[in-house]
């Protein structure tokens, strides 16, 4: 098939768009709830994170991940060639799935050191920079290492120096952040602060938590011209049962389910029934949405701003419309709104009717 003849809302390049490279954001705004809010509803309306409130109704109710990244980078040595790798999945309590650097001259049974007392075998080498990677240690013992020798894994537009920034471990972590076992932060629940909770809780608007844990593969480019043929990578969540009956008492009050992040929504429509009801979940989800998908759970999106030509794009495009997507887009780059991970936010409304 010919680009051509690729349906516009299937085919990449209708995800494409410019945006100058000083509107990436480096840092987040401080505070955290001052960041600008691009309110996309029958207009486009330019607020900021505190009027979060009055955007939103008595009785709605938001979902976070509480997901907590781990500083999953490590820089170690092969012999005498350097290897930097980004772990993306934990297959077992020493285990790990890991995106390499260098990694055309790793070999199964290949030794990489990351400290005098800390190293890890290949056990297993995979497609594009994709090794499986196993420990010296596990579990809790695994985690201290990577505390002390690992750095946070900032998306690749963060620019910073090898060893990263100190600030970044609490920068680059949510209020929630609780359950450890993401690569990467569930960004737009990076605007919220103590001060925005009590807001929303005096305005009668509730909240709960659920786990996604983030791998690096969100931030995998799409290779395919038809993005209908795109794999999408897999990530492990769970919707406890408490949450499931906070979210169905909300609905059947007549609230609206308000997904904080593409992570919190990929977990609830992946396990919402057909009738928009969420019951208890654990499992994985590979749940690739793009235009033509039919939501059933969620009523309203708070996301930051997505890479052109990204998975999450398609899923806003999705769910907001791709010409009030596009629109919002161009608004926000006139505007000079900050992009990507520490960047701004929006309140993505769906279309009308």
């Amino acid at each position: 098939m010919t680009v051509a003849a690729i349906p516009a809302e299937f085919r990449l390049g209708t995800y494409d768009y410019e945006l100058p490279r000083e509107l990436v954001a480096a840092h987040p705004v401080e505070p955290r709830d001052a960041a600008r809010l691009l309110h996309v509803g029958s207009r486009l309306d330019d607020r900021t994170m505190l009027d979060l409130p009055a955007l939103l109704r008595p009785g709605d109710l938001l979902v976070f991940n509480d997901t907590k990244v781990i500083p999953a980078r490590l820089a170690g040595r092969r012999g005498a060639a350097g290897v930097e790798v980004t772990l993306h999945r934990e297959l077992a309590p020493d285990l790990w799935r890991a995106f390499a650097k260098g990694a055309r001259r790793l070999r199964a049974g290949d030794g990489i050191a990351f400290a005098p007392d800390f190293a890890a075998i290949v056990e297993e080498k995979h497609e594009a920079g994709d090794v499986t990677l196993r420990f010296d240690r596990a579990g809790a013992a695994l985690r201290e290492a990577l505390g002390r020798h690992g750095i946070m894994p900032l998306p690749p537009y963060i620019r910073r120096a090898a060893g990263g920034e100190a600030r970044d471990r609490a920068d680059y972590q949510t209020i929630f952040a609780a359950r450890e076992g993401a690569v990467a932060a569930p960004t737009a629940g990076l605007h919220f602060t103590r001060r925005l909770l009590d807001r929303l809780a005096a305005a009668e608007i509730g909240w709960v938590t659920l786990t996604l844990h983030v791998g690096a593969g969100t931030f995998l480019p799409v290779k395919v011209e038809d993005t209908r043929l795109h794999r999408m990578h897999t990530e492990w969540g769970e919707i406890a049962p408490e949450t499931a009956a906070r979210i169905a008492a909300a609905q059947a009050a007549g609230g609206r389910l308000v997904a904080v992040g593409t992570t919190s929504l990929r977990l609830l429509e992946s396990a919402a029934a057909a009738d928009g009801t969420v019951p208890a979940f654990a499992g994985e989800t590979d749940l690739f949405i793009r235009p033509g998908y039919r939501f059933k759970a969620v009523d309203l999106l708070l996301t930051n701003f997505h890479l052109p030509r990204s998975t999450l794009l398609m899923l806003v495009a999705a769910f907001a419309g791709l010409e009030r997507i596009r629109a919002a887009y161009a608004h926000a780059v006139e505007r000079r709104y900050r992009f990507f991970s520490y960047g701004d936010a929006c309140l993505l409304e769906p279309p009308a009717g």
